[in-house]
């Protein structure tokens, strides 16, 4: 099996879409050797900040010289993004002889398994190939019925901040959905962003039925020292950091992150400061408030939910000349896209329209037609290269542009901007 082969195989099985559970992953990796019990794993559930806190506590373990597998989804451009070891990215050969494997031992299961629950398998598998001394892996949309939750006690089991996405399968209220999300602790330490109080109430509960020690991060000890479109630095509970990402969620996705760290020094990880501020300061994470050109500025954005977005706003206002720009959107129609405009429409100059390579996409046109009922300035921008300029050119050089909307949009105008 080669490379292109390998991508057809896993990319074959998509039509099974979601099916939330564990058999099917766990009838497969029995056939592969049971990998995960080979394996310690730091374990990243939520709804908004999984990405950018996996990023920043892979690259802090990495500078404090543990071998540090990070797994997280979807890819932005490439599919070998998903599967990492010491910030590099799986190579197209291991990754063909990976999947290869992974076919022949899924021949015959009883019931075939989804796309995702092959690429955990196979993300776990290489893992423990290379003899990773630590994974951060991040769950897929859920917890409790995640493929990724096969793994045994975490040494941290970490929640993001919960909010409501995916409400078709986890639950249409943000308590509901914590109580599927809380379904990765398993004992021993976890540790949370501040969540407002009923979902804290809901993971507190998590916590106490499954014997697991419970902190939640104090974003009280947060001390913003400076912020600019190079990045941002803080203090937080005697440390000073800087990071790379953009926007003041950051920061409490750094604090979760770094309370994190802290969880696993009290079990015997030797992490130095100076080496996990050399990690933060390293660490980047694409599509997340990113700065990619100058002339216009240029951000891309992965955001796609209301809460995702709320966030995008502020930095906008923040970062950008008169806290207004350009907004290069598509987002796919099973999303809140309507409580998303509510958000953005404030902070645009107008909007470009574009449709995410997606078949949940929704159409650019549907999207535009909708902004201007609302009276606002829009345009259906066609393919996404051709969105890109025109955004580009309402802009003008002394202008912005943040693309928005999608993570499925996000990569594609990377590549357009000439980014890996």
């Amino acid at each position: 099996m080669d490379y292109a082969e390998a991508l057809k195989y896993i990319e074959g099985v998509s039509w099974l879409g979601v099916r939330p559970g564990l058999e099917r992953v766990r009838a497969l990796l029995e056939r592969l050797g049971e990998p995960q019990r080979e394996l310690k794993f730091v374990h990243v559930a939520g709804t908004n900040g999984k990405g950018s806190a996996s990023a920043l506590m892979a690259a802090a373990l990495t500078a404090a010289g543990y071998k540090t597998g990070l797994y997280t989804s979807p890819h932005l451009l490439r599919f070998n993004e998903r599967m990492r070891l010491d910030g590099e990215e799986i190579g197209d050969g291991e990754l063909a002889e990976l999947i290869g494997g992974l076919a022949e031992a899924a021949r015959g299961l009883e019931e075939p398994c989804t796309e995702f629950e092959l690429v955990t398998a196979a993300a776990l598998l290489w893992f423990a190939r290379r003899r990773a001394d630590i994974v951060v892996l991040e769950t897929g949309m859920g917890g409790r019925l995640d493929a990724t939750n096969v793994i045994p006690r975490p040494e941290c089991a970490v929640i993001m901040n919960i909010g409501l996405d995916h409400t078709a399968v986890l639950g249409d209220t943000v308590e509901a959905i914590a109580s599927e999300k809380a379904g990765i602790f398993k004992g021993g330490a976890a540790v949370s962003y501040a969540q407002e109080p009923g979902v804290a109430a809901v993971l507190r509960a998590a916590a106490a039925r499954t014997g697991t020690e419970l902190r939640f991060a104090d974003f009280s000890l947060i001390e913003p020292l400076g912020s600019s479109l190079e990045g941002q630095n803080f203090r937080f509970a005697g440390g000073e950091y800087s990071i790379r990402l953009l926007g003041r969620h950051q920061l409490r996705n750094a604090a979760t992150a770094l309370t994190a760290l802290a969880a696993l020094r009290e079990r015997g990880w030797v992490l130095p400061e100076e080496a996990v501020r050399r990690g933060f300061a390293g660490a980047a994470w694409p599509a997340r408030f990113e700065l990619v050109s100058r002339s216009p500025l240029f951000v891309v954005d992965g955001g796609h939910n209301p809460q995702c977005v709320r966030a995008t706003a502020g930095a906008i206002r923040e970062y950008m000349p008169g806290g207004r720009c350009v907004l290069l959107m598509g987002v796919l129609a099973d999303k809140d896209w309507r409580g998303m405009l509510d958000i953005l429409a404030p902070v645009a100059e107008g909007f470009v329209c574009a449709t995410p390579d997606s078949e949940r996409a929704l159409p650019a046109g549907e999207l535009a037609a909708e902004l201007r009922r609302r009276g606002l300035r829009a345009e259906d921008g066609g393919e996404i290269p051709r969105a890109v300029e025109r955004a580009r050119e309402l802009a003008g050089p002394a202008g912005a542009v943040c693309s928005v909307g999608s993570l499925y949009m996000a990569g594609a105008v990377r590549a357009c901007l000439g980014l890996r």
